[in-house]
């Protein structure tokens, strides 16, 4: 008895909220306000970095092409487009537009970072390593993941070259358990 008393008072006291139903539309007609087209837009560069932070690289490439529209062709928005198509993986895209934005003066070094990256992946290491060294000093040494990325180019440059006489010269022993040394051969 007590239960279904306790049951009926809640009840009761969540009716009151549901009566009301949905809120009124604050609106004339009911629906969504319209644009203000009275105020200023934000500017498609911070959109478009915003865009690539949150990796939407489509709507990131559109946020640049409507700041291209408003502001032209600056080094950034190339930088910016640049970066998109690297994110959507388009590299060859993204290759040209980065070369455009270093022409500038004030490329930042994580757009030489991004062109470096951009050669690396298309097998282009020498250029890639200097593009990444330039990257590096721009940034005084203080961007981890461009020294990483320097290193990266450097390990790869240095890979040992397979070299089927040296083969020949070896030999694999067991010395141990599970250790093993390579030997070079008798004649």
């Amino acid at each position: 008895m007590i239960r279904a008393a306790c049951a009926a008072l809640v009840l009761l006291a969540t009716l009151p909220g549901c009566a009301g139903g949905l809120s009124q539309p604050t609106g004339d007609n009911g629906y969504a306000p319209g644009v203000d087209h009275r105020k200023e837009a934000v500017d498609g560069l911070i959109v478009g970095n915003r865009l690539l932070e949150a990796k939407q690289y489509e709507l990131a490439l559109d946020a640049f092409t409507r700041a291209a529209a408003d502001q032209g062709m600056t080094g950034e928005i190339y930088a910016g487009i640049g970066a998109a198509n690297l994110g959507l993986g388009r590299l060859g895209q993204a290759e040209k537009q980065l070369r455009k934005a270093i022409e500038f003066d004030n490329a930042a070094p994580e757009t030489w970072n991004n062109l470096g990256m951009v050669l690396l992946d298309t097998g282009k290491l020498p250029e890639a390593i200097e593009i990444l060294r330039r990257a590096f000093a721009l940034s005084n040494g203080e961007n981890d993941e461009i020294r990483d990325n320097l290193r990266l180019a450097l390990a790869m440059q240095s890979e040992t070259v397979y070299d089927p006489e040296i083969e020949k010269e070896l030999d694999l022993v067991r010395s141990g358990q599970s250790l093993y040394r390579l030997r070079q051969m008798e004649p």
